[in-house]
């Protein structure tokens, strides 16, 4: 076994000796409490400080070049095992910082990085190919707090530090619509392989919070997510157009869905063609009276298969699990699980949507509908509750092999006499109450959920360490 836990072989200044390594073998004589243990998909070889870079954490100091500098040096030991920088206890003010791969950002409990409210620290990308365009207006995109694209092995973890994104400015501009370009989110990964994003906390994003797009295997685990609940489009976490993804055991307060699952916007979702798959959602709780806990689309045009999602928990949000969707979006929502949800003053339990009908430009296509099919709801336990279902399919293209089983909603003093309100929908029902629509009828099994694993529910995570000394 590797005795060495922290070990930088660059040195950063000639006046200052290098960090050899520290022995475990003397930590153990000294106590525990000289290190920080954390689990990651890869442990480093090398660390360094942000101070080492020149980074000042006086919530004043402009810290962008020092990220880059630190990050451009690190680099290069990503042949020799890798390398983690660690964000110390203080306020780190930063523009956009672009991550490396066989890299660890690691910030601790009392460091908070706060995204500057400067627009020249964002840098501007061009849209989403999947896109076409920005989603706040007809330009492209700032770059996110932390981005990085084309990376293989990328973490950004800690004991619970902090992102601050000051999203204020940017909701304001937003609401008086003085954007032509798509506020930043705060963690944003394209075209990448083994990303973990975990034990930190996210506050104040300008808009999107998490968003792997063009990824695969993807973990999101442990994060506290909060923006206020007026807050303009502060999704917490939306997989787009990713393959295996696992998001578990988080806590999301947010102005919009807490989780939305994409892939591509009409017919530039079409032509990209990567869907979302392989998709496990656990052990997340979601507080969204405006939104929903679980949305699937509306922006689905590459597709969305193999979704499970458990043990989740909703309070005062809009609804549990909301499919959206309209004419011109095309692909599917199919092969969708969910099961074991306790849910808590809801508008809704169940909304599915048919005419979701915003659009990039006039080029979509008429012709292209939507398949919405395999959709299998159990054991969900739902209280205060207005409406228990609004499914609303298109005509001629109805959403079918939808399936409700052992749900028992308890209905608000002012709940709506129609409790069930459903069209161009098709499916059976099992132990429901209160009773579904005619087009929902009593019979059959109990809806599946696989007992399979998916890919990233096998993965395991190892125990790492850094020295606490700072």
């Amino acid at each position: 076994m590797n005795r060495w836990i922290v070990v930088s072989e660059t040195r950063l200044d000639p006046e200052k000796p290098m960090r050899r390594g520290v022995d475990c073998e003397a930590l153990r004589k000294h106590g525990r409490r000289h290190i920080i243990e954390y689990e990651a998909m890869n442990c480093r070889k090398h660390s360094a400080l942000l101070t080492d870079f020149g980074g000042v954490g006086d919530g004043k100091t402009l810290n962008t070049k020092a990220f880059k500098y630190a990050i451009q040096n690190l680099s290069k030991l990503a042949v020799d095992g890798g390398a983690q920088l660690i964000v110390p206890p203080g306020k780190w003010l930063t523009g956009s910082i672009n991550l490396t791969s066989h890299f660890t950002l690691f910030l601790h409990k009392d460091a908070v990085l706060l995204g500057s409210e400067e627009e020249s620290e964002w840098p501007l990308l061009p849209a989403l190919p999947s896109y076409g365009r920005g989603r706040d207006g007809p330009d492209g995109r700032f770059s996110s707090l932390i981005f990085g694209t084309n990376l293989t092995d990328v973490i950004v973890t800690g004991n619970n530090g902090t992102l601050n994104g000051q999203g204020q400015i940017w909701w304001k501009k937003f609401k008086a619509s003085k954007l032509t370009s798509t506020r930043p989110y705060l963690i944003e990964f394209m075209y990448s392989n083994q990303i973990q994003i975990s034990n930190i906390t996210l506050i104040d994003s300008p808009s999107w919070n998490i968003h792997p797009t063009y990824s695969s295997n993807v973990l999101v685990q442990g994060v506290t997510i909060l923006a206020p609940v007026d807050s303009p489009n502060t999704d917490g976490i939306n997989p787009d157009s990713c393959n295996n993804t696992r998001i578990e055991d988080s806590f999301i307060v947010s102005g919009d869905d807490c989780i939305a699952v994409k892939s591509g916007w009409d017919q530039y979702g079409n032509r990209f063609g990567m869907p979302t798959t392989n998709l496990t959602i656990r052990r997340v709780t979601c507080i969204s009276p405006d939104s929903a806990t679980i949305a699937l689309g509306s922006e689905m045009s590459g597709g969305i298969r193999n979704v499970r999602a458990e043990d989740i928990i909703a309070i005062n949000t809009e609804s549990a699990i909301r499919i959206k969707t309209a004419v011109g979006r095309g692909a599917y929502v199919k092969d969708i699980y969910a099961r074991r949800f306790t849910l808590k003053t809801m508008k809704y339990v169940f909304w599915m949507t048919g005419d979701y009908g915003s659009h990039p430009d006039e080029g979509y296509d008429p012709k292209a509908l939507p398949e919405i099919t395999n959709i299998n709801y159990s054991d969900f336990v739902a209280d205060n509750v207005t409406i228990s279902a609004k499914l609303a399919g298109i005509d001629g293209d109805k959403f079918t092999g939808i399936c409700i089983s052992n749900v028992h909603i308890q209905l608000a003093e002012k709940a709506k006499k129609l409790q069930w309100n459903c069209t161009n929908v098709e499916g059976a029902t099992r132990n429901v109450i209160p009773n579904p629509c005619a087009t929902l009828p009593a019979k059959g099994k109990a809806c599946p959920f696989p007992n399979d694993k998916l890919p990233m529910e096998e993965i395991q995570l190892k125990t790492c360490s850094i020295r606490n000394s700072f």
